[in-house]
């Protein structure tokens, strides 16, 4: 390589350059007190506004800080000049453009910084997904060092949509006790008219090694699933379920979740949110006003009336925990699931699979939670980022043209009846609709696991609303493996999966949507039953049982199956009761659970169990720092003071 190929030497241009030039007109608009009284930092800043351009006589506007995952970089028609890491990001340049321009003209001054996000989708199948879940946490750490980078900003507004920057950027506002914080939902991306959503494209590979897809039609498919350049996934998955979160926090402003992409509605919720920042500065309300203890307890149950992703189990803990809420148990979760019905039909959990736009304009998050004031089910007392209670809220959403005109297009436009999107309780329980979540417990997951019980395929559900299955194990120590056994044919109905080594201290808790996804589009899929101490994607469905504990690497009972060993599911859909049980090896001579632990326990773990060899050491600090903060069930948090006394714990005495 010669540097004279490098730099272009018949360029004259780069020779005509300035050494240096005049400086910004005007002046700052500085008195005797603010020179006497304010720290150098805040006059200096002041300099380096009026240095970028902004107007001097404006520079004491309410300073807000726009906190974005922004990625890529669009030319002015929107072609891409460098590709985003997803569509998710790629587009909230629009957005923040429309919050700036609203902040600018009340006189404010607006604030744009980034921390961009990884996309679970792209990272599926490879050692990017062991630095998913760890993301949120690093992020949301960077995102409050910035904050806390403009001391003089009296507000923040969040702008993110997918699955790990939009739960990062909530805690980054949950920790902003004291300013004015909004969140603005980066949407949906809109579903192709001939093509898949952005889940089951994802399975074209197994579908081909299993002679379920043609190549021709691989190639279109996975070609023609994103119907437009922005917005999270079409399906109610872990970014379009933190949307939702989001508003039933009151965080976000009613019916701003799930908004198309692109669109003037989208937009338009930009530019409200701004006001909506600006409002709550004045007003002197702020973070801690908003996210309370019954703030979080709606936004559960919101969760659970929407039938949302599992992650949020490790979520909404997280920003309870910013906020200084109380952090909820599985306890509160598995009451929750009990009281409220799913009342939303969209993929992936049916019973129709309406993408997550059709929910948008049924009436998205509002419509749901009129519903679920019918039940008495909500604080309504709970003040949101309106300036409104709930019922405040919600007594708009009932009678607002735009409640009307919303629902009305999807009638008449898309042949959708609203109410079979967004149902009634009767009509929900009408059509079988059943609630969320299950949390099994047995021998072999002692701490507890979780599966989206709503979920599991109706047709191997039994009359009684009980999922059962028992058959003999296959076990894999890596989801790669298991992976390799479903595309070469070697795992059948009746099988039941395990996946062990892939909890926090083995993967970083990957997610393992490559085995879930084949067995929902597998036609023999149903039929088989996964455990693992790994999460899944929000768009995954079965009977998947996940977040296994303690996990394999920490000696836990999951980790010392093996293959042929006789294992027992039960899942009642309808109670929210369930076990996962080791009964022995032998099918004529099955073992009670409590002998099935005893056998567990005198066993030595899987002989192939450990940490993926590609484990980054990040990620590794991570496994150790949350596992000290209390683990999966506390969702994943840092926890400072735990983490000084298990530390302070282990430091040798001086005696």
């Amino acid at each position: 390589m010669n540097l004279d190929n490098l730099y272009n030497p018949s360029d004259e241009s780069i020779y005509q350059v300035k050494t240096q030039t005049a400086g910004p007109d005007g002046a700052l608009p500085l008195t005797s007190d603010m020179l006497m009284n304010l720290p150098s930092g805040d006059i200096f800043g002041m300099t380096m506004n009026a240095g970028m351009g902004w107007q001097p006589e404006k520079l004491l506007g309410t300073e807000v800080l726009l906190l974005s995952t922004l990625g890529g970089m669009r030319n002015p028609d929107g072609k891409p000049t460098a590709l985003a890491l997803h569509q998710g990001h790629y587009e909230l340049d629009i957005q923040l453009k429309a919050a700036a321009d609203e902040i600018t003209g009340q006189q404010g001054v607006p604030y744009a910084v980034y921390v961009s996000d990884p996309c679970d989708g792209r990272t599926q199948g490879t050692t990017g997904m062991f630095d998913s879940l760890p993301y949120r946490n690093d992020a949301a750490m960077v995102m409050r060092r910035l904050i806390r980078s403009l001391p003089t900003c009296k507000a923040v507004i969040g702008v993110a949509s997918c699955d790990k920057g939009l739960p990062a950027t909530m805690m980054a506002l949950a920790s902003q006790h004291n300013k004015s914080t909004v969140l603005i939902p980066g949407g949906s991306t809109l579903p192709a008219i001939d093509g898949e959503d952005n889940g089951k494209v994802q399975t074209i590979g197994t579908r081909f090694a299993n002679g379920e897809l043609s190549l021709n039609d691989a190639c279109r498919l996975g070609c023609s699933a994103c119907a437009s350049s922005g917005g999270g996934c079409q399906f109610l998955g872990t970014a379009g379920t933190s949307q939702v979160v989001a508003e039933g926090l009151g965080l976000a402003l009613p019916h701003s979740a799930l908004a198309p992409s692109g669109e003037a509605v989208w937009v338009d919720i930009a530019k409200a949110s701004a006001k909506a920042a600006l409002l709550l500065q004045s007003k002197g309300i702020t973070t801690k006003d908003v996210l309370t203890n019954k703030a979080i307890e709606n936004a559960m149950i919101v969760h659970a009336a929407f039938g949302g992703s599992t992650n949020l189990l490790l979520h909404i803990p997280a920003i309870a925990h910013q906020a200084g809420c109380r952090i909820p148990t599985v306890d509160d979760w598995t009451r929750i699931n009990k009281e409220v019905p799913r009342l939303v039909s969209v993929i992936p959990n049916g019973p129709v699979n309406h993408p997550t736009v059709r929910a948008f304009m049924a009436g998205g998050v509002p419509e749901v939670m009129l519903h679920l004031r019918k039940l008495g089910l909500l604080h309504e007392d709970a003040l949101t980022v309106t300036g409104q209670t709930v019922k405040e809220n919600l007594d708009w959403w009932e009678k607002s043209e735009r409640r009307q005109k919303f629902r009305s297009i999807l009638r008449e436009r898309d042949h959708i009846d609203p109410d079979s999107v967004i149902m009634s309780p009767s009509l929900a329980r009408d059509k079988g609709l059943t609630s969320t979540i299950t949390f099994p417990v047995g021998n072999i997951a002692p701490e507890g696991s979780v599966i989206k019980s709503t979920a599991i395929d109706p047709s191997v559900i039994g009359k009684d609303g009980v999922y059962r299955h028992q058959g003999k194990a296959k076990v894999f120590t890596s989801e790669k493996s298991a992976v390799y056994a479903i595309k070469h044919e070697k795992v059948k109905a009746g099988d039941i999966l395990v996946i062990i080594g892939t909890g926090p201290s083995g993967t970083g808790m990957e997610e393992t949507y490559q085995v879930t996804s084949a067995l929902k589009h597998l036609s023999y899929g149903k039929h088989v039953s996964l455990i693992t101490d790994a999460r899944f994607s929000g768009v995954s469905t079965g009977a998947c049982i996940g977040h296994v504990g303690p996990e394999a690497l920490a000696d836990g009972p999951i980790g010392k199956l093996r293959d042929g060993d006789i294992v027992e599911i039960v899942v009642d859909c309808v109670k929210l009761e369930g076990s996962v049980n080791f009964l022995g090896t032998d099918e004529n001579h099955l073992l009670t659970p409590e002998a099935g632990a005893k056998e567990l326990q005198a066993r030595t773990s899987h002989p192939e169990l450990a940490p993926d060899p590609d484990l980054p050491e990040d990620t590794r600090l991570w496994a150790l720092l949350q596992a000290a903060s209390g683990g999966t069930w506390r969702g994943c948090i840092y926890d400072v003071e735990a983490i000084s006394r298990h530390f302070l714990s282990h430091i040798p005495s001086n005696k």
